[in-house]
């Protein structure tokens, strides 16, 4: 099993139950490894200094316990930010109708990158609004297998 999915599952019972939800774990780092833990609160209001405090408390407490990371690492425990990442079905459903940046492995119509409305997501793919290159609003569907990475966005116009 994947060490990050093993950190998830023996995280995710207890910050639920803290009233969190993991928005993304990753590790970082070649020579000083980073573990990094994005939360959120389930109740909708921001995250603030003290619940990162919190939960890096509680989860060093409970990785040192279940132990499984075998090398040294640095925890960071962090909001998701302005600029929120969108990791998992869920969070692409309830940001339907917000602005999102996508960027995918390979072209989809000639390009990487797609800033766009949210309109749908299923357990397959996304369906934004985009502006084409004529400037015309125009639907495409992007497939969870082809993303790189997406993430709420903010236009400054």
């Amino acid at each position: 099993m994947d060490v990050l999915k093993k950190v998830e599952e023996i995280l995710e019972p207890s910050l639920t139950h803290m009233g969190y939800e993991i928005v993304r774990i990753q590790m970082s780092g070649l020579k000083r490894k980073t573990l990094q833990i994005m939360i959120d609160r389930l109740d909708g209001t921001g995250i603030k200094l003290e619940d990162c405090e919190q939960v890096s408390r509680y989860t060093s407490v409970l990785l040192d316990q279940h132990d499984p990371i075998s090398s040294a690492y640095m925890l960071e425990v962090s909001s998701p930010g302005i600029a929120r990442p969108l990791v998992k079905l869920r969070d692409f459903q309830r940001f339907i109708g917000h602005e999102v940046m996508i960027k995918t492995h390979m072209l989809i119509g000639n390009r990487k990158t797609f800033p766009g409305k949210l309109e749908s997501a299923n357990e397959s793919e996304v369906v934004l609004t985009i502006k084409n290159s004529a400037n015309e609003f125009e639907k495409v569907s992007i497939p969870f297998s082809d993303m790189k990475s997406a993430k709420l966005h903010i236009p400054f116009n």
